[in-house]
């Protein structure tokens, strides 16, 4: 996630382990919301999908202004 108002503000990341099967374990990826140091901002959201080779299969980007 990226916070383009203030795009050196770290709210922190993650990675989702999947094994291969049909869908990513509930719980597996926890994620409440942004916590904006004030104000409304601009964020960006990517989701990279990668192969068991590690190259990557795929990429979503979205972009929403919260709160």
């Amino acid at each position: 996630m990226k916070d383009i108002n203030v795009p050196n503000y770290n709210h922190g990341g993650g990675t989702v382990a999947y094994s291969g099967g049909g869908s990513i374990a509930p719980g597996a990826f926890k994620y409440k919301s942004p916590c904006p140091p004030n104000g409304a901002h601009m964020y960006e959201w990517t989701a990279t999908a990668l192969g068991a080779n590690g190259k990557k299969l795929g990429e979503a980007t979205a972009r929403k202004r919260y709160p």
